[in-house]
């Protein structure tokens, strides 16, 4: 049944992947060491399927914060090892360790003193043999009922590059904020929207000192049309919230508004979250709280800005 052979090839690839893990040595902490020291470009390539995968590991690396090119090595022998220049490192996938366009390449990366890393299945091999580290990605066999599509040694080239760029990552010490400057398009670059990015600050952010009376609050939160204003101490510290809620809780008790000031109806204790915190986290806490703001504080709880529901629906974050 074909489910019968999709679970086998299944158990044949996660079997390859595991089988990378005691394979592990310092030769992959020589070629992470490689890859964070890189002054210029990590430069990958590979024949085939294999740089189907180089291609792949390329544009992990280019997104975590590693500049990195994807080179085809039939081009690379016509010319193009002019995109390969002193500084830069190259990574080399082949499963045989013995792919003719790859060997040929060698020679020219001695010359410009370029270390090469090599992804092979055979580190016995030519390509092994020359590679300055070797990443061993052999398996015991393909998942293809004929034994001979790759495709149990892809998936563990590709899961050894993604474990290469996964390591480069954290030496780099690339952090969210990075990757959201990376990647600012799409539903991925909405996902790690800050804060900051989205909240209203500056003149934008209601807010009155406290001691104001009532009249003049609701004209704030009138104007500011956030329905709500913060009310600050004269430190500039965020004393309180003030929002339409507190305001009808309030007339709902039969007080007179008029004759109160901001701080006799805020709440003391509103929720606040920190600039650098991710969008989607924010959008919880107001699902949680059922609130739609959140007043954003520094360190010193000096109000940053004010972060309204509506900015966070415009994001499409839901």
């Amino acid at each position: 049944m074909p489910r019968d052979l999709a679970r086998r090839v299944l158990e044949v690839e996660a079997k390859a992947v595991l089988d990378l893990v005691p394979r592990l040595d310092a030769s992959f902490d020589r070629a992470v060491e490689m890859l964070q020291a890189c002054k210029g470009r990590v430069v990958i390539t590979g024949m085939g399927k294999s740089g189907l995968v180089g291609a792949k590991i390329a544009a992990t690396l280019a997104s975590t914060g590693t500049p990195s090119l994807f080179l085809h090595p039939a081009e690379a022998v016509h010319g193009d090892i002019g995109m390969v220049v002193a500084g830069d490192v190259v990574v080399a996938i082949s499963y045989s360790g013995e792919t003719e366009e790859l060997i040929r390449l060698i020679e020219i990366l001695k010359r410009l003193d370029v270390p090469l890393v090599a992804l092979v299945g055979n580190p016995a091999s030519t390509l092994g043999r020359y590679a300055t580290a070797v990443l061993d990605v052999r398996i015991e066999q393909e998942a293809s009922p004929i034994g001979l599509v790759p495709t149990a040694s892809t998936t563990a080239a590709l899961a050894m590059g993604d474990a290469l760029a996964m390591a480069v990552l954290e030496r780099r010490g690339f952090t969210l904020q990075d990757f959201a400057r990376l990647h600012p398009g799409g539903r991925l670059g909405r996902q790690v929207l800050t804060v900051d990015s989205l909240m209203h600050q500056g003149t934008a952010v209601p807010s009155v000192p406290v001691g104001t009376p009532m009249r003049e609050a609701i004209r704030m939160m009138t104007e500011k049309r956030l329905g709500m204003t913060c009310v600050v101490n004269p430190d500039g510290t965020l004393a309180g919230v003030l929002t339409d809620g507190d305001l009808r809780r309030r007339l709902e008790k039969g007080d007179n508004l008029l004759l109160l000031k901001a701080e006799d109806t805020m709440s003391r204790s509103p929720v606040t979250i920190a600039r650098d915190e991710l969008a989607a986290a924010a959008l919880h806490v107001l699902e949680t709280r059922k609130i739609t703001s959140l007043v954003v504080l520094d360190g010193r709880r000096v109000v940053d800005g004010v972060l309204h529901i509506h900015d966070l629906w415009r994001t499409q974050l839901f």
